[in-house]
């Protein structure tokens, strides 16, 4: 090689290290394969700006003007005029389960259908089509939206499911509802016993009436017919396609058995993965142990490191264990699905071993309960090369609040969760411990870094939704006036961290992820809009031009 183009590709390589890149580019370097011109660069770097980018294979090499970009591109280079639109980082959901939603392609999905009777017209008109003797399967009924809010019966689902066995889950994923059929099916009778950490609804006489809370649901699950592998693949492939449509580059997959984590290794050996997943083991048991017995895997786009477990139930279908009993549901305090110690010793070992360790906690009963087993297994440890999460810490109280930060968590936190929620969160809970509700202000005043998520299929996996919300505590029609609770909005700054920085940090991934800067890999998601320049209220209509992932455009709005 001659003396100039080898002085050539040593500057570049210096350039990359020191995270800028020169104005004038250095033409013995090779092409760039993709260059965005004429835009808006919010880098997240500080508050630098610029007006194009450069990308050579999956990474950043350039941050600059046009002119500089330009100067990069060769006879190959994908060259995008950006027409004034706005890239940011990459968006990643930070708390995500990609089956679930890629499942709501091909099973009844009832997330939209908000009237009662509204829903069970939608259900007999799915049941009616289905093959003699074929389950009804769904997701996403919800009884806070109806009038009266009363959960469901296996009668009112009989009416409606012309001789189907019938199961269709809670939109939170934490209650299930099923009719006559499936209860004969799973041989649930009045003698069946609420298994531990679960809850079965009964009529007046003791039978079961339908609806089977967290851990119960396991009675009618164990008699579902197993889906094949390559409907869990094709699933992945259908989630993906959503997300993508969204901007969304990556996502944080929260709590898959071994045999589902082998399904997304074979969907990267195969090239059917189109994003980053960084996708957490489920714990604890016999699985778990296998699992972090191993070293994490990292390849290609596939990172698995982390293990998810779930201490509570959820709020709406009061499972979330609460310190002291429910405001609207006296002697009910929610339940606990993991027995303390046995999730204490569970997390200790995940940490012992490397791993990073992520917990489902809604209530303030179940935060305590992780925070205590935290401060035990972060003794004498390092709690940033830790890095345990907290998915949700959505009721936590005051006091609890002040021990995130020295423990050196991340609350991985779904903003539209607070206003689908702000419906009833404080009847449930009552005005005080409200004030330890969806605190965002409070977390990040402290200095806690917040992971943006969705929890979709639960929430819409819509990025944009997440971010109005986080800005405005409002529903889509502006309720209410001001915000619920508005002290604890976040800026749009704050917000778009949330799901770019914030997100890259919980996941390890910071040196790659997070901002736009020479030597990262190039996620780049591109809005018409700018979203930190354009009014709040705006937000929620922030329209996805581009979403590219590693240098390559997986989505593009012709």
């Amino acid at each position: 090689m001659p003396i100039a183009a080898r002085l050539a590709a040593l500057l570049l390589f210096v350039f990359v290290l020191a995270g800028s890149a020169p104005e004038t580019p250095l033409n013995a370097a090779p092409a760039a394969t993709l260059v965005l011109l004429k835009g808006r660069i919010r880098t997240l770097d500080g508050d630098r700006t610029a007006e194009a980018l450069a990308c050579r294979g999956e990474r950043i090499v350039y941050v600059g003007t046009n002119a500089g970009a330009r100067a990069l591109a060769g006879p190959d280079t994908q060259v995008i005029d950006l027409h004034g639109a706005t890239a940011v980082p990459g968006l990643t959901d930070a708390h995500f389960h990609l089956i679930g939603l890629g499942t709501t392609q091909t099973q009844l999905d009832l997330s939209a259908v908000w009237d009662r009777a509204a829903l069970l017209a939608r259900i007999r008109e799915y049941a009616s089509a289905q093959p003699a003797g074929a389950w009804v399967q769904g997701r996403g009924w919800d009884q806070t939206r109806w009038t009266p809010p009363d959960f469901p019966t296996a009668a009112d689902l009989d009416a409606v499911t012309v001789g189907h066995p019938a199961w269709l889950r809670r939109v939170d994923g934490h209650a299930g509802w099923a009719n006559t059929a499936a209860l004969r099916a799973a041989g649930v009778t009045k003698d069946t016993p609420d298994p531990s950490g679960g809850k079965i609804h009964r009529d007046a006489q003791g039978n079961p009436a339908g609806v089977f809370v967290d851990r119960a649901m396991a009675l009618i699950d164990g008699v579902m017919p197993e889906p094949a592998p390559e409907q869990t693949l094709a699933a992945i492939e259908a989630g993906q396609q959503i997300c993508l449509r969204y901007g969304l580059t990556g996502i944080h997959d929260c709590g898959n058995g071994s045999a589902t984590l082998e399904l997304f290794k074979r969907a990267e050996r195969e090239g059917r993965l189109q994003m980053r997943m960084y996708v957490m083991a489920r714990g604890p048991g016999t699985e778990m142990e296998k699992v972090i017995a191993q070293r994490p895997y990292r390849s290609g786009l596939l990172t698995i490191r982390c293990v998810k477990f779930v201490m509570d139930g959820a709020l709406g279908s009061r499972g979330a264990a609460l310190l002291a009993p429910y405001s609207d549901d006296p002697g009910n305090e929610g339940l606990l699905l993991i027995d303390p110690l046995v999730y204490g010793d569970a997390v200790r070992k995940c940490v012992a071993a490397g791993w990073q360790v992520a917990t489902h906690a809604i209530g303030d009963r179940g935060n305590r309960v992780v925070l205590d087993a935290y401060a035990e297994a972060l003794k004498g440890r390092n709690p940033k090369a830790a890095r345990l999460r907290v998915e949700h810490a959505q009721i936590v109280a005051l006091d609890d609040l002040k021990r995130f930060a020295p423990l050196g968590l991340i609350a991985s936190m779904q903003p539209t969760h607070a206003t689908s929620d702000m419906r009833w969160a404080e009847q449930r809970v009552g005005p005080e411990r409200i004030k330890g509700g969806y605190a965002w202000r409070t977390l990040l005043k402290a200095g806690v870094v917040i992971a943006g998520g969705s929890d979709a299929p639960v929430e819409s996996a819509s990025p944009a939704l997440g971010l109005y919300a986080a800005v405005t505590r409002q529903d889509a029609d502006g309720y209410p006036p001001g915000g619920w609770y508005p002290e604890q909005r976040m800026t749009a700054r704050e917000a778009l961290e949330a799901f770019t920085k914030g997100a890259a940090y919980a996941a390890f991934q910071e040196r790659d992820l997070g901002t736009l800067t020479v030597g990262k890999l190039a996620d780049i998601t591109v809005f018409a809009q700018d979203p930190l320049a354009i009014p709040a209220a705006q937000l929620k209509n922030l329209t996805v031009r581009y979403t590219i992932v590693g240098g390559k455009v997986r989505y593009r709005k012709d």
